[in-house]
Order: structure tokens, then sequence, then C-alpha cells
């Protein structure tokens, strides 16, 4: 096993490497050079056993995110992720057996001078758990010292209150929380009085937590899951049924699901999920417009009788654009031997590609097409659908020209 110096040594001579060079890191590389990266902090992490050492180095590794982040297309997010959650989690690890606090606290607060690329507050994520209170409390006051020093609505300011926020919530202390955000960006918004209320409730204070809640009002489509689920939480430890139950009901409605209906029935009791799919399943049936969500939730409750018609009677909504909806329900039909209502959503899939000319994926066109073929000879009656012969005729006339598309249908291969 290598001996800590002779790591830390390697290590920093990596870091110099990657400093150094200057090639830029094209998309199609990303993800193997974040392999690269964590290599890098699996070295480190093996090799070097000291606490104070560990988080000396790992504090590098952040300083180096513009040799990193800076020179590279990370639009898959693989490189950030190794900083945001590798590199932040090996920091914490070293931290907690750090017995320097004060020490600590200043190279967390050094780190966060600058953060060009949004990822050196992560390590500031967790320290409450490796930082006494009174630490913690200081760095915060730090924090907010430096934010004091911009104007109110310049963006650097609003970073050092967020990271003072971020260990007032960590502390759990609700009112601090509520002061600073009130301090930066005020309590206005829809965001911060969730944000607040959050944290109240997540301190034992439900009570105050309602009272931020149920000032966005139920009408407010921004953030209303985020803002449901918490006021469920909310009247939960607070023990009021009947408002939970409703708000238990405007999760579910508003997508229905298998564990949505879990979740609804864990509030109303299980004794009523007969009646709810029941009623549910009318409800869909009943209701305008086309729901690929409520088309999926009849599926999923074995209401294939039900899905078809649904399917059936709303044709002419179906949006082949919408394949990731569309290309499961297709199957699960076609799985349940319905071979018109699968017809009619390969149909759709397919128009989508010929619409769109997208040679690069004729290849699921040639496929759907395919299937349209061998579902067409199960089908006896069209409910005034066109035949798969008329489908047929119409894309050759309206996409006749297309001929690498042709070709590929009339081949073996797709």
């Amino acid at each position: 096993m290598p001996r800590p110096e002779s790591t830390a040594s390697l290590f920093k001579s990596q870091l110099t490497t990657l400093k150094r060079s200057r090639r830029f890191i094209r998309w199609g590389e990303s993800a193997a050079f974040a392999r690269e990266l964590s290599a890098l902090l699996a070295s480190l992490e093996a090799g070097v056993t000291d606490a104070r050492q560990g988080c000396e180095l790992v504090a590098a590794f952040f300083r180096a995110d513009n040799a990193t982040l800076g020179r590279c297309d990370d639009s898959s997010g693989h490189v950030g992720d190794v900083f945001r959650l590798e590199a932040a989690d090996l920091f914490a690890a070293y931290a907690k057996r750090c017995p320097d606090a004060e020490w600590l606290a200043d190279l967390l607060f050094d780190l966060n001078r600058e953060d060009d690329f949004g990822v050196r507050d992560h390590i500031v994520d967790g320290a409450a758990a490796y930082l006494p209170e009174p630490v913690v409390r200081d760095l915060i006051r730090r924090f907010l010292s430096v934010a004091a020093d911009y104007p109110k609505d310049d963006l650097a300011g609003r970073r050092w209150s967020r990271l003072g926020e971020t260990l007032a919530r960590q502390l759990r202390d609700a009112p601090l929380f509520e002061k600073i955000r009130r301090d930066s960006w005020g309590v206005s918004s829809v965001a911060s009085r969730l944000d607040i209320g959050s944290v109240y409730l997540e301190s034992g204070d439900a009570a105050a937590a309602l009272s931020w809640f149920e000032q966005v009002p139920v009408s407010e489509h921004f953030q209303q899951d985020r803002r449901d689920a918490l006021l469920l939480d909310a009247y939960t430890q607070l023990g009021r049924q009947h408002p939970r139950e409703e708000v238990a009901w405007r999760l579910f409605r508003r997508g229905r699901s298998r564990p949505g209906l879990n979740a609804l029935l864990s509030v109303i009791g299980e004794a009523r999920r007969a009646a709810v799919i029941d009623d549910e399943v009318a409800a869909i049936l009943a209701g305008p417009g086309l729901s690929y969500a409520d088309a999926a939730f009849l599926v999923e409750m074995g209401r294939l009788d039900e899905a078809e018609s649904y399917l059936l009677d709303r044709a002419a909504l179906l949006n082949g654009d919408y394949y990731e909806r569309l290309v499961p329900l297709a199957e699960d039909m076609e799985a349940g031997q319905r071979p018109l209502a699968a017809s009619l959503l390969y149909r759709a899939l397919l128009d989508s590609i010929l619409r769109r000319a997208r040679s690069t994926v004729y290849g699921h066109g040639v496929r759907y097409l395919r299937k349209l073929d061998l579902l067409a000879v199960s089908i006896t009656d069209w409910r005034g659908q066109p035949s798969h012969a008329a489908y047929l005729a119409g894309i050759r006339q309206a996409h006749g020209r297309k001929s690498s598309f042709w070709a590929r249908y009339g081949g073996q291969g797709d």
C-alpha cells in the first residue's frame, strides 16, 4: 500500500497536470473525464488517512474546478456531480475525524470566496454534522457579514445569504432561517413561503409551518405538488384529519397513479380501495380531453376494457410526439390483446416520425409499421377507424417521397 505522503504528492501532481491542460473536453468525452476525476478521489481516500490533510486535498480538488469544469462541456452533469456528490462526501468524511473545528470553518469560508461553477457550496451541506453549534453559528455570521457588503438584489450577496440559510436549516433554527430569507430574498414569493414553512416543519413546529403554507392559495399552480405534500405533512403532525384528506385527494387527482392511490388510501383508509377505483374510473371515462396519465392509471388498475374505450373515444387527440407516454401504453394494449387500441397508438407514433421527417428515428417508425401489419390480422371490427389498408395507402400518399423510410420498410432490417 502506498504511503500517505506519496499518495498526497501524486494527488497534487495530478491536480497540477489538470490545471495545466488546455484541451477542451467535449460532451461525448465528459463521462470518461468524470470517471477519471472519480478515480483520483478514490485514490486519495484509499491512501490518505490524516483527516486534516484529507480536507486540505479535497479543498484543492474543489479549487481546480476552473481547470476541469471550465474546459468541459458538462451538459450531462457528469463532471459537476463528481464535485457535488463524491468530493463533498469525501470532504465530510475527513471533516468528521478532524479535531480542529475552527480551522475547518476557516477552510469552508475561504473555499466559498469563489464559486464560479456552483459546486463549492455543496461542501457546506452537512457541516453541522461535524462542526459544533457555536462554530456553525459563527460561520453563519461570517457568511451574512459578507452578504451585507453587497446591494440587496446582488446575486453574489444572495449566494452568501444562501450559505447562511443552509447552515441555519441544518441547525433547525427556523426563526434564523426566516430572518435570513427576509433580509435577502424577501418572503412574498411562493418559494420563500414554502421554504420557510418547511424549516419550521423540520424543527417540529407544525403550527408555525402551516401558517406559512396556508399563505399560498390552492389556486396557485407554481410548486403546487410541493405545497400540498408539505400541507399533508403538517396536517398529519397536527392530527387534522379532514383537511388532510382534502389535500390527499388533490395530490391524487392531479396525477392518478398506483403510488398516488396507495398514498391516498394511507390517509382515507384501505377499506375504500375498491370504491375509489370504481369512482375514479367512472370520472376518467366521463371527463373531457385526453390524459395519458389517466389512461396509464386505467391500465395499472387492470381495467383494460375501460382503457381501450377511453383511448378509442379520444383517438383524434393522440399525439405521437409524446412518445414517452404512448410507447408504454401501446405495449400494454398489445400485451393485453387490445389490437385496435394498440394500432391507434402505434399509428400516432409513426405519424409523428413521418411528419417530422427525422431519418435518425426511421428505424423506430419501420418497427411500428411492422407491428401495425401484424396487429391488423387480429382486427375484425375497426369501429369507425380507417382499416390498415386504408391507413397504409394514406401514409404512402402523404410520405411517399421519404424513400429511405420505405426502403428500410421493404428491406429485411430496420
